[in-house]
């Protein structure tokens, strides 16, 4: 079950709550029982390594296998 965070629009009290997908969000601040809304983040895609989209879904040289045409 993932971990969503919260925050109050009135106190700016944050919260966590873990919830299954299909619940319906908070919409009350614990705290102050203000309007709560889901705070929502960016999450960072990280590409390593060196070459990464050369060597993906690429057919080598075929000069390199020996596959080229034959003279």
């Amino acid at each position: 079950m993932p971990i969503y965070e919260y925050e109050c629009s009135l106190c700016h009290f944050h919260f966590d709550r873990r919830q299954r997908f299909d619940e319906e969000p908070i919409t009350t601040c614990p705290k102050c029982q203000g309007k709560a809304r889901r705070v929502l983040h960016s999450i960072p895609v990280i590409f390593k390594g060196s070459g990464f989209y050369t060597t993906d879904n690429r057919k080598g040289n075929p000069t390199e296998k020996g596959e080229g045409k034959k003279v």
